[in-house]
């Protein structure tokens, strides 16, 4: 942490105050400023609260009293008391300390920086320009314990070559049969790693590592051919580079982690000392070619964009995409000009001097591009346009190198890098850059383009490119990633398949692809003596226009010679496949008649927002830019970079599901209450515990029941990632320790892929017992049509026992934030934002002295009322408070094109402005047992009897839900009769039959008769007749001051289904008269014949309210 050179110098004792009155210390009451507006005069709440506190601890106190007056009501004596204080005295003296320890260690772990500075020196100053928490960290332990498996590396390493590359050798040619390993020694030295850094919230799924690597060793490697007495070999090599590990995916399992990827981010420098015959390596000439060659061996191996991928765990899913996953985004790089480039021609044996042939390199890992050379210029002008894949962000970086053509050898002219990462933040960069290592500047205009899955943005794609000069190839509009799997049951090679000049036998294929489209064409690696290999590679190409282009795939032996299958694919079938992938069996013509190839086709749209920048064009020659030109325009300046209008989401966000689990009963579970020490057997107070993506539920317990039921509704948001599972265990609920009545476990892959899982589970390390379960995914869909069905569905399934269930899924990824307020006027804040739906929040990691910090994060969040929830932002300081808020309705999110908003939100302090993305996805449930049909119609007193007929025929029974389908019809309709002179209530009835309950659910009541002069305090009380006890009298909240209260509540009666059908519902809307009187004033009332109401519709309808005298339902 050291100072910048921007501050001024720190203020000296003198002008510091003294620590009692220092400001910082004083709790941040102080701080706050009296309202201008309020005259001094005390606020009305504010008395009312002070009050209610006095009232609060006068309470409390009187509580202490009660032990007291108990002890002396019955007799025993003050001891007694004292006793008691002493245990909770002590009681409360080891919790406290317990609490403060878990605090401050706490403390530590989240800000080791900031406790720190608190603890070496006064509050809220800085350490010495010498103290520094870097984020390169050393790894010495990881280095001993290197050092200390070395030895047995070299072992393994000696094994290796001796056991399985000496034979591949020696059976690849026949002029190799003598080939062996005469010394294998990885010597004393062993590989160092200078530093660690982990790069946090790049993505949920992922742990990232850079490892800074060094291998100066004594290694030492002999070969030799003793047919042509021919020695050679290594001793001594060194390799320095930065090696990029990433830990993906993690799952639910050991070891937590499904593989392992490597790969350098860029070409690490390499020194081989070669011994015997390869010392003619080393001529000068060679010695740069050989390494030359190496090293592209290497690069083809283990530098971007390939990897060396381990996998950890069996049957991983999806190897092809954790080894060449889909790029991050690609840079479009306009090569435009140079100037002030140094001469390096001379004539006459340097006595005159002339110019420069110059041309650039252009390079991002092993993406290498190669400009034209400008014959005898030092202020060249090429505009040419180059394409690159960007994989890594941050890591990888951009790298434009500048060249005197010569005969012999080309001089160097300069060098520039810069990291894609400030492409990726600017969006466009367009600016003039030094040339490091000689003189000069190089002009580059660098846009970042996005890869959209919306086939509709092509169109608007292909017209601009249509408008923009780029050479040496057009400007491309997609990307295609192709996925070869595997291929089935491909033709035997026979004398007959191969031309007349050939003449080979029956056997096995060696068969390979090759991919071409248009004049670009790669080809897979050859696998051996198999007709149905596996290939598990990955091939990209760049797309001028998806809608006419076309991909040709030849399936070929590795001569080249035969063609064992073919295919051709118009790329337009991309465009109308679901997110623009096709994954699937293809078959083969020209080929056997079940040959076939799995292939996966990725296609995404390159796009660049045009509405973030301003695309400078000439006259006649649209979308060429004047290289010439030296005026700013906007999102060309390095200093000064447009900011970004959106956000740049992974490929992740938003995938989310939700898995809603229905805990239902259990069965034969084994008794663990024992009463008269173990003679007398009893039952067990059952519950359930549930473990899944790091959260925990708990069921209620159920009293003396070996046979319970739950009937409980948990959910959890879930990802896609392999290997989790739901852990369920069974317990018996005691005074001390409780009881294990089993466990099971659900593997969560098949419910992902199915949607539904309804199944009784067999508990496990105990004698009997089985749990039935009900899991089902829900996938949030980006539209409002279907919120209001999905919300009384909800209601009509929501069970007594289980919280709200959900009714949307709501995204959020928190990008940056820009001009935030400056701490005491000029000192950077170290900001963190928190987000907060209701009961549930999520802090972001905190960005230390910015005003523009970047946190590219996300969190989701489980949306129960859309209508009336709001997302709460704030944006605070470390150790300095709120700098700003935003408060956003999710009303908001219900009328945005597809429930989206992506953009800059104003903070409410007025300064200061956050980047984020708010996504809302509906979760409507396909196995709810109740089936929605949008019908309206309206109803009043006068028409009950004549119900409309429903459309369509009867409710649709599918086999793999065996819950019982219903309707669920809409009535709010602007055709609804008016309301009587006393109002209306609103109310769903449903006889529920799985669960054998009458559900009515109490929505509201409208145009309530006003008797007084102050609107009532409306309630509803509901009493299922002819019974008029408490075990059938149910009753809502009151609602204060309105005539036309929502109440939203649901109620249960458990009966059967004859004996509910006889029965009345007596519904009385009621007020509280006064606040001292217990009498109620009825404000209305209305009967419901259950026989003569279809509990199996669960349709809302409006009820006219009648007076008391009044029989009959309405």
């Amino acid at each position: 942490m050291e100072r910048s050179p921007g501050e001024g110098p720190s203020p000296s004792p003198m002008d510091q105050p003294s620590a009692p009155s220092d400001p910082t210390d004083q709790p941040p009451a102080a701080h706050a400023k009296p309202d201008p507006g309020s005259g001094g005069q005390p606020a009305g709440p504010g008395a009312a609260g002070e009050a209610l506190a006095v009232l609060t601890s006068f309470g409390r106190r009187l509580l202490v009293l009660i032990p007291v007056y108990l002890a002396g009501a019955v007799g025993l004596s003050v001891g007694f008391v004292l006793f008691g204080l002493a245990l909770y005295l002590g009681w409360r003296r080891v919790r406290d300390e317990k609490e403060r320890s878990l605090r401050a260690a706490r403390q530590l772990l989240d800000d080791e920086e900031q406790l720190t500075a608190k603890t070496l020196y006064m509050s809220h100053r800085e350490l010495p320009a010498w103290v520094s928490f870097p984020d390169v960290e050393k790894a010495e332990w990881l280095n001993k314990i290197v050092a200390q498996v070395w030895p047995f590396l070299g072992q393994y390493m000696e094994k290796l070559l001796a056991e399985t590359v000496a034979p591949a050798v020696r059976g690849s040619n026949p002029h190799l049969q003598t080939f062996t390993f005469t010394r294998v020694e990885l010597g004393e030295k062993p590989l160092r790693i200078i530093g660690v850094k982990v790069h946090p919230g790049q993505r949920k799924e992922q742990i990232l590592l850079d490892l800074n690597i060094s291998y100066v060793g004594d290694v030492q490697i002999d070969v030799e051919v003793k047919k042509y007495f021919c020695k050679a070999g290594v001793k001594g090599m060194q390799l320095h580079g930065v090696l990029r590990v990433i830990l993906e995916p993690l799952i639910g399992d050991l070891p937590f982690v499904g593989a392992v990827s490597m790969f350098f981010i860029r070409r690490p420098t390499l020194d081989i000392n070669w011994t015997g015959m390869t010392n003619l390596l080393d001529i000068p000439g060679l010695s740069s070619l050989s390494d030359t060659m190496i090293m592209d061996s290497i690069a083809a191996f283990l530098v971007l964009p390939n990897r060396l991928l381990v996998p950890l765990v069996p049957d991983l899913q999806d190897v092809a995409q954790l080894r060449s996953p889909l790029p991050r985004g690609i840079i479009r790089i306009h090569l435009l000009a140079a100037r002030g480039l140094s001469s390096k021609d001379k004539y006459v044996k340097g006595l005159i001097e002339g110019k420069s042939d110059p041309y650039a390199l252009v390079r991002l890992g092993t993406q290498t591009f190669c400009s034209r050379v400008i014959d005898e210029e030092l202020n060249p002008q090429w505009g040419e346009t180059y394409e690159v894949m960007v994989h890594e962000v941050p890591g990888q970086e951009i790298e434009v190198e500048v060249f005197d053509k010569d005969p012999d050898k080309d001089d160097f002219l300069g060098r520039m890098k810069l990291d894609v990462g400030k492409v990726l933040q600017a969006s466009v960069l367009d600016d003039w850059f030094p040339l490091q290592g000689g003189q000069g500047q190089v002009h580059l205009r660098l846009e970042w383009l996005s890869l959209l899955s919306d086939a509709e943005k092509l169109e608007q794609v292909l017209q601009w490119n249509r408008g923009v000069s780029s050479r040496p190839e057009p400007p491309s509009a997609a990307i295609l990633v192709v996925y070869l799997d595997r291929a089935q049951d491909l033709p035997m090679v026979t004398s007959e398949l191969y031309p007349p000049q050939l003449k080979k036998g029956n056997k096995e294929p060696n068969p390979m692809v090759q991919l071409s489209i248009q004049d670009v064409t790669q080809e897979s690696k050859a696998v051996y003596s198999t007709n149905c290999p596996v290939w598990e590679e990955a091939f990209r190409f760049f797309l001028q226009d998806p809608q006419s282009q076309e991909v040709d795939v030849q399936v070929k032996d590795d001569s080249r010679a035969l063609t064992l299958g073919a295919l051709t694919l118009p790329l337009a079938r991309l465009l109308t496949a679901p997110e623009l992938i096709l994954d699937q069996w293809f078959q083969l013509s020209s080929s056997g008649p079940n040959s076939r190839l799995y292939m996966k086709l990725v296609m995404r749209i390159l796009y660049l927002d045009s509405s973030e920048i301003c695309f400078p064009t000439v006259p006649g020659c649209p979308g060429a830019w004047d290289v010439d030109s030296e005026n700013p325009q906007r999102g060309s300046s390095v200093d000064a970079p447009p900011r970004p209008c959106h956000t740049t989401a992974d490929s992740q966000f938003g995938t989310e599901h939700v898995l809603r689990i229905h805990v239902l009963e259990a069965q034969d579970l084994i008794a663990k209450d024992r009463f008269l020490g173990g003679l007398v057997k009893g039952k067990s107070d059952p519950y359930v515990k549930l473990k899944l993506a790091g959260r925990s539920f708990r069921s209620h317990v159920v009293r003396e029941d070996l046979n319970p039921r739950w009937n409980e509704v948990f959910e959890v948001i879930v990802t896609s990632v392999p290997g989790q599972e739901l852990e369920v265990e069974v317990f018996d609920k005691d005074l001390d320790k409780d009881d294990f009545l089993g466990r099971c476990k659900v593997h969560l892959t098949t419910v992902l892929n199915s949607g539904f899982l309804d199944e009784w589970l067999t508990l496990e390390d105990v004698p009997s017992g089985r749990l039935h379960l009900r899991l089902e995914r829900l996938t949030p869909r980006p539209t409002a049509a279907e919120l209001e069905e999905v919300l009384q569905v909800n209601s009509l399934i929501q069970t007594q026992k289980s919280a709200e269930l959900a009714a949307a899924l709501l995204s959020i990824y928190m990008e940056r934030a820009e001009d935030l307020p400056l701490r005491k006027g000029t000192k950077h804040p170290s900001p963190y934002a928190t987000l907060t739906v209701g009961d549930s929040s999520h802090k972001t990691k905190t960005i230390s002295q910015t005003s523009a910090p970047v946190w590219d994060e996300s969190a989701s969040f489980l949306i129960r009322k859309p209508h009336t929830e709001s997302l709460e932002l704030q944006v605070r300081g470390e150790g300095t408070g709120v700098l700003g808020s935003l408060s956003l309705p999710l009303s908001e999110l219900l009328v945005a094109d597809q429930l989206c908003l992506d953009r800059w939100f104003t903070l409410s302090s007025g300064q200061g402005q956050v980047l984020l993305r708010a996504q809302l996805g509906i979760l409507v449930s396909q196995h709810s047992g109740v089936e929605a049909h949008s019908h309206s119609y309206s109803h009043s007193s006068s028409s009950l009897s004549e119900e409309p007929e429903l459309s369509g025929g009867p409710p649709h029974i599918t086999s793999s839900a065996p819950e019982l389908r219903q309707r669920l019809t809409h009535v709010d309709s602007p055709l609804e009769a008016p309301a009587g002179p006393l109002g209306q209530v609103k109310l769903t009835l449903w006889y529920y039959s799985e669960e054998r309950k009458l559900v009515s659910i109490v929505h509201g009541c409208r145009s309530l008769r006003q008797n007084g002069r102050d609107p009532p305090d409306p309630y509803v009380s509901l009493l299922l007749l002819p019974d008029k006890n408490r075990g059938t009298k149910r009753r809502t909240s009151q609602k204060k001051r309105t005539l036309s209260p929502e109440f939203n509540e649901r109620f249960e009666w458990e009966l059967p289904l004859d004996e509910a059908q006889r029965r009345k519902l007596d519904v009385s809307v009621k007020s509280n008269s006064s606040f001292m009187s217990r009498e109620r004033e009825l404000l209305g009332k209305v009967q419901l014949d259950l026989a003569e109401t279809d509990l199996s519709q669960g349709v809302a309808r409006w009820y006219d309210l009648m007076d008391d005298k009044d029989k009959g339902s309405s």
